[in-house]
């Protein structure tokens, strides 16, 4: 084993889960399916819920994001949305086996929905504990400090009990954790935003939302295509259609064939799809995944006809509490 990566939040723009009306629907359907899969007695049930994907059940997740990544001799945190929350509870509990730290949390950016949640990062608040927070824009304290104070949270920076420490990166110049290398590279969007490169070894991984994907090319790319080149896991920004891509252009946000065309080009072995959009439903989110498939059966019929073939790509949609072994 040399990266373990768990998604605590794979939601975009702002926590969003389906209303109650929309899961009493879902439920429904579930049910009535357990029938019509040729199930009888409830002493099956279990065994028909473990046939489902976890998806297909329990939806995609409601938390914004957050990704956590562990090696062998370390731990880095991507981002600090609502999903950090959930993480701050289990390293409480004590089965991280990290005690008090050092944490290290990575930031793509700073809109709301990747910050979120760093109020409700408990070792923050504890005394002993040492948080280590990373970014390439130079405002990176500022834009910390300015979460904790009021009106938007009422516990003050200066109140916070732990051993803080800032870290401005350079682009593209990869840094030691611990046993990690990583190494920030620049995403398409709006606001800038920095992708995130992690290898330990042997094996990589990129984190690449939020992103638009404007840039495809090797030589659109340049610099920072290395994000890109020589992975086993991408984490990849979909939360459109193609449709509703190029409607909503300049909004930093891509669509799975997008990103299913670099990791076709780059050899890139798996795809994980994120940044659900705040008003996708199960059923949505299943769509998407409809269209990719069909996408990417496409391509490998259009290689089939001028006698090629396309290189292996596992690829799939992300859900809340998917972890990942590389």
């Amino acid at each position: 084993m040399s990266l373990t990566i768990k998604f605590w939040g794979v939601r975009g723009s702002l926590p969003s889960a389906p209303p109650p009306t929309d899961w009493t629907y879902h439920v429904e359907g579930v049910l009535r399916n357990f029938f019509s899969a040729g199930y009888r007695d409830p002493s099956q049930i279990s065994r028909y819920i473990q046939s489902l994907e976890v998806p297909q059940v329990g939806g995609y997740g409601a938390a914004t994001t957050c990704v956590e990544i562990q090696s062998p001799k370390g731990q880095l945190i991507l981002d600090g949305g609502s999903g950090i929350r959930n993480l701050s509870e289990r390293i409480m509990t004590g089965t991280t086996g990290r005690g008090k730290g050092p944490f290290h949390i990575f930031m793509t950016h700073f809109h709301w929905d990747h910050v979120i949640g760093l109020p409700f990062f408990t070792p923050n608040f504890i005394p002993g504990c040492e948080v280590h927070y990373y970014a390439v824009q130079p405002e990176l304290e500022k834009l910390i400090r300015g979460i904790f104070q009021r009106p938007y949270f009422p516990v003050p920076f200066e109140a916070l009990k732990a051993k803080i420490h800032f870290h401005v990166m350079e682009p593209r110049k990869p840094y030691q954790l611990e046993d990690m290398t990583i190494t920030p590279y620049k995403l398409d969007h709006p606001d800038p935003c920095w992708g995130l490169k992690v290898e330990c070894g042997g094996k990589a991984y990129a984190h690449c939302v939020d992103t638009e994907g404007t840039r495809i090319t090797r030589e659109e790319l340049g610099e920072d295509l290395p994000l890109y080149q020589n992975v086993n896991l991408m984490y990849f920004d979909a939360q459109y259609t193609l449709p509703e891509l190029a409607e909503k252009a300049n909004w930093g946000h891509s669509a799975a064939q997008v990103g299913l065309d670099i990791a076709i080009r780059e050899g890139i072995q798996k795809v994980l799809f994120a940044h659900h959009d705040p008003g996708a439903r199960i059923e949505h989110v299943q769509e998407l995944k409809r269209q990719t498939k069909e996408y990417f059966e496409s391509r490998q019929r259009f290689a089939s006809a001028n006698q090629n073939s396309l290189p292996p790509v596992e690829w799939d949609f992300a859900h809340e509490g998917l972890e990942i072994v590389l």
